[in-house]
């Protein structure tokens, strides 16, 4: 029988919500060795995700989109949205600001197979576990994964 979802996610995982300070999520991955937790509304339903990546901005800052004036009119010549996302992103203090929100998910039942390999083409590092009503009920990590091979459950 092939292996599932269920079969080697981690169960409980830890969420944060979306008033939660960067300063606290930043301590929680530190101190749990985790990159990233779901972010969850009063219900727990899944809302979003934040990840080291989404925190990093706080340390990078933000590079002014480059442009050009002609005839008094600005022409920018990168996107000036990705810019207000990133200064968003590095000026926020709270996981609502720089999260991203409709992460990609998976269910209990998804063939371990399949959710594998959308990690590989996704190029994400976690999946959270959702049941039919969309609350989180696991996360599945590349780390649970290779735990599973180790185990030799395949």
């Amino acid at each position: 029988m092939a292996a599932t979802v269920a079969d080697v996610m981690s169960r409980d995982p830890i969420v944060v919500h979306r008033e939660t300070s960067l300063t606290e999520v930043i301590k929680l991955l530190a101190e749990h060795r985790i990159s990233g937790v779901p972010v969850v509304d009063q219900a727990g339903q899944l809302v979003g995700i934040v990840s080291e990546s989404d925190l990093m901005w706080q340390e990078t800052g933000v590079d002014v989109p480059p442009f050009i004036t002609i005839l008094d009119s600005v022409i920018y010549l990168k996107n000036p949205l990705q810019f207000e996302k990133e200064l968003h992103k590095a000026l926020g203090s709270t996981v609502a600001d720089v999260m991203s929100d409709h992460p990609k998910t998976t269910t209990p039942q998804t063939l371990l197979r399949d959710a594998t390999k959308y990690l590989l083409e996704g190029h994400v590092h976690r999946l959270p576990v959702v049941d039919e009503s969309g609350a989180i009920v696991g996360i599945l990590t590349r780390g649970d994964i290779i735990r599973a091979m180790a185990g030799g459950l395949q």
